[in-house]
């Protein structure tokens, strides 16, 4: 079979307690623009037991189509009758990009769906577009065109790899939540909706789920917040954070912070900002001690506001940032607390 009988961009939309995860819609919005690049149509792939009345949302997001496989196999997430459903979709309609979420599920998830229909998988992509493999023209080589470019970060977040898969379908990435944006829903918008049953047979590749404990976050994620006050390495400290924590009080918002932090073992992972950690995007952004280095700026230069607070002037944040503070945090942030309370 040609690569040209290979049509589609396909989504996998991840759903949990039969609620679309976020990553879900974020991923319909990245293949609308795909889809538009190619002049092909969306569908959404949604796997689970008693999830078919999930399709009229993803309709609303911009599916054009949605693939349901339900059977009571699929009702928690196990990796081999995922991997055996959304496998058997691939191969049966032949799509020409399958995009799933870099979560939990969708990291396990993945690779095993990419070995088994025989292609190849570029993980934890922050940046998809169409264009031309190679990048520019190589004496002797064929250039490809229409190419899916999938872009991620390489030794731990130092360097930027783009990557194309030019001689398998499909072509396959994980996306990290965060960094693509959900379209306005369109209400009422509908979808071709099929239903596919690719044959289930429980065998030793089963695990048995003997209970599901479900844990309570000990914070709420950072990237549902509208307010984050982020600290760097030049707070100084994890006893320092306390100012931060009110400066974040103060405004209704949460604290955050970058890898240096996190490496540092001031704070947990769940709270980084940047390529290694979470994409966010707040109405509004402190960094504070934040020197700007790239891997964090890629995961917080699409927020509406940036305000940079730091006592090195050339600091690559201030190049970012909207307003920035030149100066010793320590007596900013007071002042501001004073001024956000006084108010």
């Amino acid at each position: 079979m040609g690569l040209e009988e290979y049509k589609g961009v396909y989504i996998f939309a991840q759903q949990v307690d039969h609620q679309l995860s976020r990553i879900a819609l974020e991923l319909l919005g990245k293949a609308r623009e795909l889809a538009e690049n190619l002049g092909t149509d969306v569908t959404a792939v949604l796997l689970g037991s008693g999830v078919k009345q999930m399709a009229d949302e993803l309709a609303e997001y911009g599916a054009d189509h949605v693939i349901v496989v339900d059977n009571p196999a699929l009702k928690e997430y196990m990796t081999e009758p995922y991997t055996h459903a959304l496998s058997g979709v691939i191969e049966k309609y032949k799509p020409e990009i399958v995009l799933v979420g870099a979560t939990a599920i969708g990291r396990d998830l993945g690779p095993r769906v990419s070995a088994r229909v025989a292609t190849g998988l570029t993980a934890d992509c922050t940046k998809l577009e169409i264009g031309d493999f190679p990048l520019n023209p190589v004496a002797g080589r064929e250039q490809k065109h229409n190419q899916l470019l999938m872009t991620r970060p390489a030794f731990g977040g130092n360097t930027i790899a783009t990557i194309a898969c030019p001689n398998h379908r499909p072509q396959m990435a994980t996306v990290r939540p965060g960094v693509m944006q959900a379209i306005t829903p369109i209400k009422d918008r509908k979808a071709i909706v099929e239903e596919f049953n690719p044959g289930f047979t429980t065998d030793h590749k089963y695990v048995e789920i003997l209970d599901i404990v479900k844990s309570v976050a000990e914070c709420a994620d950072i990237m549902d917040a509208k307010i984050l006050v982020s600290g760097g390495r030049g707070i100084g400290g994890p006893e320092n954070f306390g100012l931060l924590e009110e400066l974040a009080s103060a405004l209704n918002g949460q604290v955050s912070c970058s890898r240096a932090v996190v490496d540092a073992g001031w704070k947990p992972k769940d709270m980084q900002v940047g390529q290694t950690g979470k994409t966010v995007r707040p109405n509004v952004y402190f960094a504070i001690g934040i020197s700007g280095a790239i891997q964090h700026v890629a995961g917080m230069e699409e927020s509406d506001i940036i305000i940079a607070v730091n006592k090195d002037e050339t600091a690559p944040i201030f190049d970012v940032a909207d307003y920035g503070i030149v100066g010793d945090w320590k007596k900013i942030v007071p002042e501001l607390i004073k001024k956000i309370r006084k108010d």
